[in-house]
């Protein structure tokens, strides 16, 4: 057997809900394993239910096995989502014993959901269900069962307080993909994300919105997270990031205010608060900015997080912005990583983001300088490009930055 050997593309199965395709890489992979994680009460059934309900309809056998809730309880969720006439098998069970019997059948099911992994437990092992022998039991016969017989396991695992998955690490080891639904709960929104995909890219994002009937899918997130905003404000300013290979535009919103006490506070929500004190230090140092003994409060609008180091240049404008006083021009976005000597360094796709950018009418970007001869791809809007933190400082000032096309 070699790497070049023959091989055939291993086969999808569309769920109809475009943004799940999408974050698993194109599909369901047949005998492939999914492990689904996040907060109580996030959507995490409600997603899934959703899934196999469309499956169902299309000629899949689907089977939704519960063992948190009775089967009267799923049908009342069913019933209000509209998925009453979806041909769903359902059942409520814990011991995995009469799990496996059910499905080692003739007839056996396409697609099977176990909500929740934590509720599952094998009567040979004295444990309580939950406990780490009794998940890492469970997983292991369940996805040994799904790699035999062909079908798609997708398991609903619980998360701990700190936000991952509960049980041990191994779990993670043993599926294919691991999802994690985010949201925050006083936003719509709600993230699907990749962190493990063999059969497809990983940190790549679904979007949804939650409603009074579900789970709606949100074709532009770019649009929807900057449908609120307000252009002309100090402390404002549009970042174009990438999540997994989506170009998304979401507003970062800073404000600096003087401080009442001897400690600064610094209170962050969807970013990391390390990054930000050291742009804050960079600021300091390099700008000559002294931001250190403010309140400095950082959101990222639309309950979305931001793990990217593009994202540094965004922040620190809209810092200085809100510094200063002086708005960020409203028909602009930035992007750029910042190093500690303050310089600008250069970020992967920009191309990408910039044509989101001019796609949603943005006119401006304020990008890295490059080093290599390639400019930019020719995109209808201004490009400027910025090689050092203070050329961003200069443009709330009053200052002129190096333009490149």
């Amino acid at each position: 057997m070699t790497l070049n050997g023959g091989g055939v593309e291993p086969p999808r199965r569309a769920t109809g809900l475009s943004e799940l395709d999408r974050v698993c890489g194109g599909g369901l992979v047949p005998g492939s394993a999914l492990l689904v994680g996040g907060d109580p009460g996030i959507g995490k059934s409600t997603l899934l239910l959703q899934a196999v309900a469309a499956l169902a309809t299309g000629g899949a056998r689907c089977a939704y096995v519960s063992g948190e809730e009775a089967v009267d309880q799923v049908r009342l969720r069913a019933r209000r989502l509209g998925l009453s006439n979806s041909p769903v098998m359902l059942a409520t069970a814990t011991d995995l014993r009469d799990i496996v019997a059910s499905l080692e059948g003739p007839q056996a099911p396409d697609v099977v959901v176990i909500d929740s992994i934590q509720t599952m437990f094998v009567d040979s092992l004295d444990s309580a269900p939950g406990t780490v022998a009794q998940v890492r039991a469970c997983a292991q016969e369940l996805i040994r069962l799904a790699k035999r017989r062909g079908f798609v396991l997708l398991l609903v695992g619980h998360v701990t307080k700190e936000g991952v998955i509960a049980g041990p690490r191994v779990l993670e080891h043993m599926v294919d993909t691991v999802l994690y639904f985010e949201g925050d709960r006083g936003h719509q929104f709600r993230i699907l994300r990749a962190v493990k995909n063999r059969f497809g890219a990983t940190d790549e994002i679904g979007v949804f919105e939650m409603t009074d009937v579900g789970l709606v899918e949100v074709a532009n997130p770019s649009a929807l997270f900057l449908a609120e905003r307000r252009g002309n404000v100090a402390g404002s300013c549009v970042f174009a990031g990438i999540e997994g290979t989506r170009p998304m535009l979401v507003e970062i919103q800073a404000l600096v205010a003087p401080s009442a006490m001897g400690t600064p506070r610094r209170a962050v929500v969807g970013w990391d608060t390390g990054r930000l004190s050291m742009v804050l230090a960079v600021l300091d140092a390099r700008c000559g900015l002294a931001l250190s003994g403010n309140d400095v409060y950082l959101n990222v609008a639309g309950g979305l997080r931001i793990g990217e180091p593009a994202a540094d240049l965004a922040v620190a404008a809209a810092l200085v912005s809100s510094a200063t006083g002086q708005p960020m021009a409203a028909d602009t976005v930035v992007f750029g990583e910042v190093g500690l000597s303050g310089e600008v360094r250069a970020v992967s796709q920009p191309d990408q983001r910039v044509k989101e950018a001019a796609k949603l009418g943005f006119a401006q970007a304020v990008v890295p300088r490059r080093k290599a001869k390639t400019p930019l791809a020719a995109a209808p809007l201004t490009v400027r490009a910025v090689g050092h933190l203070q050329d961003v400082v200069a443009l709330f000032q009053g200052g002129r930055s190096e333009r490149a096309t």
